[in-house]
């Protein structure tokens, strides 16, 4: 058997240490408290505050993609009147004689003996214009993001 022999000193020195661990755990523990308390402070805050403007920046991008959707829609189709009215004018261009002869009716081709075709003139055709789009259905002159407000 094994006798130890501890002294008063020697116990007051075990005594300290042990209380100077103790007080450092202490100090942990409370650190850890701060920082959890804080987490949950930061939880109720992104709950309370920032979740509900994100759900409404959210609503607001709808709106802006619904608007993107239109426009995009819009530029189709005046895609499509474009390419119908530019297939119109080649047609027309094959049917009534090329830009020359409109250029030379224009200038009446008078003064400039080369630009002269030996053709007769044509009987002017009359042009009767589809029915396309209006842009002010799709655009009124109150519509936000216009440039000129309405008179």
């Amino acid at each position: 058997m094994v006798t130890v022999v501890i002294t008063h000193s020697t116990l007051t020195v075990l005594v300290a240490a042990l209380e100077e661990a103790v007080e450092e755990l202490l100090g942990q523990l409370e650190a850890f408290c701060g920082l959890t308390e804080a987490i949950r402070s930061d939880t109720s805050e992104i709950l309370e505050e920032t979740i509900p403007l994100i759900k409404d920046k959210v609503m607001e991008m709808n709106h802006v993609y619904a608007r993107i959707d239109k426009l995009e829609a819009f530029v189709k189709m005046v895609a499509h009147h474009v390419s119908f009215l530019e297939e119109q004018v080649l047609e027309a261009e094959k049917s009534h004689g090329t830009f020359l002869n409109a250029v030379c009716k224009l200038f009446q081709c008078a003064t400039i003996p080369s630009f002269k075709n030996s053709r007769p003139p044509s009987v002017a055709h009359s042009y009767d214009l589809p029915k396309l789009y209006r842009t002010e259905d799709y655009f009124p002159m109150n519509y936000v993001g216009t440039k000129y407000p309405n008179h």
